[in-house]
């Protein structure tokens, strides 16, 4: 049978970091700049699949991007998701939200509230090479 996870058959995103275990990508969401995906390399659907060694190391990189997406992007509050509905893969979502975002206060997946300013992404989209600095600089001083 012909593998049909769309994690396993690329990056799933502009990517930032990887090792042998997982890795972070950038999303290409345009309405979101910063929304960052932590993805296990190998395909397990479920956080259980993993050993509790690797549950542990994606978390830690989980909070390692959370911690560099709040340092550069500076929103209000990141959104911390794993679903993994249409794509079962073991992957997490890091979402940085504003209360002037499209869909603010609901998921970014609900239905957009408001379109979000031009201007105010642009100036999003302009952190972003920050952001994969900051990525790997949080990454690199985790205990290995």
């Amino acid at each position: 049978m012909a593998n049909v996870c769309d994690l396993c058959d690329g990056d799933g995103g502009q990517l930032v970091f990887k090792n042998d275990s997982y890795r972070v990508v950038l999303v290409d969401e345009a309405a979101y700049p910063g929304f960052c995906r932590v993805i296990w390399n190998g395909h397990f659907k479920e956080m259980t699949d993993l050993s509790p060694a690797d549950r542990s190391a994606l978390m830690n990189a989980v909070w390692a991007v959370e911690a560099a997406v709040r340092e550069v992007m500076q929103p209000e509050k990141i959104n911390v998701a794993s679903l993994g509905n249409m794509t079962p893969h073991v992957h997490w979502h890091v979402i940085p939200r504003y209360t002037d975002d499209a869909h603010f206060p609901s998921p970014v997946w609900a239905e957009a509230k408001r379109e979000s300013a031009a201007a105010t992404l642009e100036q999003r989209r302009a952190k972003l090479p920050q952001l994969r600095a900051a990525i790997m600089r949080h990454l690199s001083s985790m205990p290995s």
